[in-house]
């Protein structure tokens, strides 16, 4: 079950009237959907975040090692991994206001929420890599470019 199923399964019975009166069901649905990315993003974020003590284990053993060479890929992951989970926590929710140019319709939405889905196996992917730092870069760099990807989407280009 996911995100988005069990915050509709958990509505009170307010909620299940409300959604009789007609157009209501549609924009509750749409901020369902929204509220479920926004959680399923904090998570993500989260997650991501964690990923953060491999990288100071990879940096004091450098440092103990004398490896001062790997400190600079270790930075640069550390960098990269800072300016994704800032993207993702604060990635756009797919609202358009009503003067908006681009309108995000429920089949975006849709598309939207099943593609932030598909990011947790890249995030679970950065998080395997630990103390790879190289694969670990590559990794956040992929993730990255899948974010512009839905970025793309939201703004009506893709």
């Amino acid at each position: 079950m996911t995100l988005l199923d069990k915050a509709r399964a958990s509505q009170n019975v307010l909620e299940g009237i409300a959604n009789a009166i007609p157009g209501f069901r549609g924009y509750r649905d749409k901020e369902l959907r929204r509220d479920a990315d926004r959680l399923e993003r904090e998570h993500l974020a989260g997650q991501l975040a964690g990923s953060k003590k491999a990288l100071d284990e990879a940096s004091a053993a450098a440092t103990r090692s004398g490896a001062l060479d790997s400190i600079n890929d270790i930075e640069t992951a550390r960098k990269r991994l800072d300016k994704l989970i800032a993207r993702v926590r604060y990635a756009d929710r797919g609202y358009s206001g009503f003067f908006d140019p681009v309108k995000v319709d429920d089949a975006v939405l849709a598309r939207v929420y099943e593609f932030d889905l598909g990011l947790v196996d890249e995030a679970n992917a950065i998080i395997a890599s630990g103390a790879d730092v190289k694969a670990m870069i590559s990794r956040i760099d992929s993730m990255d470019a899948h974010l512009s990807e839905r970025e793309a989407i939201l703004s009506g280009i893709k």
